[in-house]
This record gives structure tokens, sequence and C-alpha cells, in this order.
């Protein structure tokens, strides 16, 4: 797995596992690629009571309308908090450039962490750096943004990954086939000493990209995503007792419960994402 993003300053003195005991947290990706922030958040806050869901039948996100994505993720949204979630962790960096400050205008009171590439801390000095992202998380008007804040003189290789998040997804990290596009999206980037992973889906192909790359720094903010929601769950009140971890899949549940054991979240019962969260919600949160 990629190495994780450098601490941020401001987590300094957070005691790890900080954040209300029990905490009631609900995550949800497009697909499997969350598994590697599920982790790092349990990880960081092992008493939390963690709930995810993965959208598997919408997949991949990163090759969807702004507005589609926006849907998919209104609907997920109040699905976790019908669920009874405190927070909400949007681990997926399409949903998050595309989706994100709309959800949070929708439910105010509700607590919102998202997931951007790790441009600050890659750029931090001369490195040769390279992003990979989903074309949808490179064309969005906040990762412009962030480049524009952090860029400085160092600009980054952007390098676009049509259909990788798909092939994570449906073939799987180890696949031939998504190899082999792993090995054609890396090429144009040799060279590069650090690449930072703009999806949720990329940790899991991490061996596949240093052999392409060799020795390459790769970052990951997934950690960072848990540190942040650690101080933002410190001043909820504690919920109810309840499971460590439940999921809802539509999609391949053997394939999820697969990746959920390599990310070192054992074994894990997953329920169908029922049809209440299966179509896209109304423009607006009722």
């Amino acid at each position: 797995m990629a190495r994780a993003h450098r601490q941020d300053p401001g987590d300094r003195g957070l005691k790890q596992g900080g954040g209300v005991d029990g905490a009631r947290i609900g995550v949800f990706d497009s697909g499997v690629g969350g598994l590697t922030v599920l982790a790092a958040l349990r990880r960081r806050l092992p008493a939390a009571q963690l709930l995810y869901a993965a959208d598997s039948a919408h997949a991949p996100y990163g090759e969807r309308s702004a507005d589609y994505v926006l849907a998919r993720s209104r609907a997920l949204t109040r699905f976790l908090l019908d669920e009874g979630a405190q927070a909400v962790v949007v681990a997926c960096n399409t949903a998050t450039a595309l989706a994100i400050d709309a959800l949070r205008r929708d439910w105010p009171a509700v607590p919102f962490v998202g997931i951007e590439p790790a441009v600050k801390p890659a750029l931090a000095d001369a490195a040769s750096v390279a992003v990979l992202a989903t074309p949808a998380t490179l064309a969005s008007a906040r990762f412009g943004a962030l480049l524009a804040a952090h860029g400085g003189t160092h600009a980054p290789r952007l390098q676009p990954c049509p259909g990788l998040a798909d092939a994570i997804e449906t073939a799987g990290a180890n696949a031939p086939r998504t190899r082999a596009l792993v090995a054609e999206l890396c090429a144009p980037l040799r060279g590069c000493t650090r690449v930072v992973l703009g999806c949720t889906h990329y940790p899991l192909v991490a061996e596949a990209i240093r052999a392409t790359l060799g020795a390459v720094e790769l970052l990951d903010p997934a950690d960072a995503v848990a540190a942040q929601t650690a101080r933002v769950t410190r001043a909820l009140a504690a919920p109810e007792p309840g499971p460590a971890l439940r999921c809802w899949s539509n999609g391949d549940v053997r394939r999820l419960q697969r990746v959920a054991r390599d990310c070192g979240l054992g074994e894990v019962a997953v329920t169908p994402l029922p049809d209440t969260a299966a179509q896209p919600a109304p423009s607006a949160a009722n």
C-alpha cells in the first residue's frame, strides 16, 4: 500500500484514536476504493461505529457527469444519515470534487470530511511530481483551485486515468488487464520521484505502479482524512451502542470482502444496499 500523507501540523497533540468514544461515522465511495479510507479510520478511531456504503453498481464516478455524481452522493448521504451516521466521510476524490460543497449546504448540521489529492505535501520541495486521478477530478474546479494554491513553480504532471477505477472495481487490482492498464498509464511518468494517488482505488494497485515506475514515493491521503475525521467528531455526543462496522453494497460482495481483508479490516459482513439508496436522490435534500 502507499505511504500516508505527511502529518498535518495541526494534528500534533491529537490523541491517537481521538474523537468521541464510539462516534457513528458514515463513509461512502463509488465502490471498493473507499475501503482504503475505512481502514485508516479504523486505525485512527478504533472505538468508532463505522457505516460503509459501496456504490459499485454506479461506478466509476470519475467518468460520470457532475449531476450524476451529485445525485448519487445525495442519495448515499441520506441513506447513511437514516442509518444513524453523525458525520459523513466522502471517501471518493471525484465525489469530493463535485459534490461535497452541495452536501454541506444541504445538511449544514452534519460534519462532512472529504478527500483530495495530496498536492500540497507533494509539492513541498523540488521533487518531480505526478498526479494520478480520474478525468473528472482533474477537470474539476476544486482541483484547479487546489493546484493554483499550492502549485507554485513546481507544476506536477497530471495523468488522467480513464478506466482504471473501473478495472480495479470489476476485474480486481491484480487482474492482468488492470496491471496492463496501470503500466500504460504510468509509462509517461517515468522519471518522477513522487506520485500523488488521486483516487481511493489507486492504493490498491500500488505494487503495479511501482512495477512500472520503480522506487517512487506514493502519497495517499487516507491517514490525513482519518485525522481530520477525529478532529471533527470530538464534539459529538456519544451514540447508542452499536456494531463496530456495518457495510452495504450494490455490487460484487465477494470482491468487497476480499479487498476488506487485504486492507486489514478482517472478515466483513455485507448487506445489499437497499433500493431506497439505489436511485439518484432529488436535486435538494428535504
